[in-house]
């Protein structure tokens, strides 16, 4: 199975409401399929590109969807594993809310937010809320029920509010990263980052996912 790919942009479309791009590797050619807000950021054509790949495989062939992150293609897998919710629609939910805005809006079973997504309907909306909130919240949980005194004592120095507090460590956790791995990479921001207090949540997930991919290369 192919998981990830690293090569140049070379010919990017649009297809109704499909975005895709070829990415050529070593003089192969893969076409691979993106979200709407991956294809608007792409950089410029001939320039190296690395994506993460989820191979889907079928009877009339082969599919590649790519994620510039790691934890966007596992959110693309845990969506479409629920009933009713296809690659498409997968990518139209990723492509329509940031990474951690989806997240919450699953958690919080919020259907007006999960609605925006094209091809969403209130009853896609409720299942996605019913069969990923439930396992998202048991991550989130486990991770309370863990000592998580440093990720805390990291938040507050940044003078986060308890909500935005409990915001980064549910949406790192929901993303996949067990408590250990969300300690340390709270930990390494706050120790290296001179304007952390002025941060919100955002920038927070954001400084601790760069960190998490440095871990992960």
């Amino acid at each position: 199975m192919i998981g990830w790919l690293q090569g140049q942009l070379a010919d990017p479309w649009q297809l109704d409401k499909r975005c895709g791009l070829l990415l050529v590797c070593q003089g192969v050619g893969y076409e691979v399929q993106v979200s709407q807000r991956q294809w608007q950021h792409l950089p410029q054509l001939g320039s190296p590109l690395a994506l993460h790949i989820h191979q889907a495989v079928r009877d009339d062939g082969w599919t590649l969807y790519g994620f510039g992150e790691r934890h966007e293609r596992d959110l693309f897998r845990e969506l479409v594993g629920v009933s009713g919710v296809g690659p498409q629609m997968a990518l139209g939910l990723l492509g329509c809310l940031e990474t951690g805005e989806l997240v919450q809006a699953i958690v919080q079973a919020d259907l007006r937010r999960l609605c925006q997504a094209p091809g969403v309907g209130k009853r896609t909306a409720e299942r996605l809320a019913v069969e990923l909130r439930a396992r998202l919240q048991q991550r989130f949980l486990g991770q309370l029920a863990a000592d998580s005194t440093d990720a805390e004592l990291a938040l507050a120095s940044a003078n986060l509010p308890g909500a935005q507090r409990d915001e980064v460590q549910l949406t790192l956790t929901a993303l996949g990263y067990e408590a250990l791995e969300v300690h340390r990479a709270l930990r390494a921001v706050a120790s290296g980052a001179e304007s952390a207090g002025n941060w919100q949540a955002d920038d927070w997930i954001r400084e601790c996912l760069r960190w998490l991919s440095r871990q992960e290369a």
